[in-house]
C-alpha cells in the first residue's frame, strides 16, 4: 500500500493506492482465482478516525482512494488500515508533509 499525505492551507490531502485483486464471484471464476476484495478501510490521526469507507468487489483492481481532512499539523502521522473479505489486513503509516 502506498500513502501520500500533504498539508496545504490547513487541509491534509491523502492519497492511498491499495494492492488488492478486488475480485468478486464472477471475476474470480473467470480468472480462476479466489474471491478477494477490500471490505473496509480506515484512516486515523493520533488514534482518532478521520476517514473510513466500506467497499466491495465493485472497485477496480488495486483501488485508489483520495480524501482530505482538517485538524492536523505537519509531522503528524496518519495510519491507514484495511481488512478484506477473508479477514486479511494491511497497515501503513505516513508522516504528513
Amino acid at each position: 500500500m502506498k500513502v501520500k499525505a500533504k498539508l496545504k492551507k490547513g487541509v491534509v490531502e491523502v492519497k492511498v493506492l491499495a494492492k488488492s485483486p478486488m475480485a468478486g464471484k464472477e471475476e474470480a471464476k473467470l480468472k480462476k482465482i479466489n474471491v478477494e476484495f477490500i471490505t473496509h478501510m480506515t484512516a486515523k490521526l493520533n488514534g482518532t478516525v478521520v476517514w473510513e469507507a466500506s467497499t466491495g468487489p465493485f472497485l477496480s483492481k488495486d483501488p485508489y482512494f483520495q480524501f482530505s481532512f482538517t485538524g492536523a499539523k505537519e509531522g503528524d502521522t496518519i495510519d491507514i488500515d484495511w481488512v478484506n473479505n477473508l479477514g486479511k489486513t494491511a497497515k501503513a503509516s505516513k508522516k504528513i508533509k
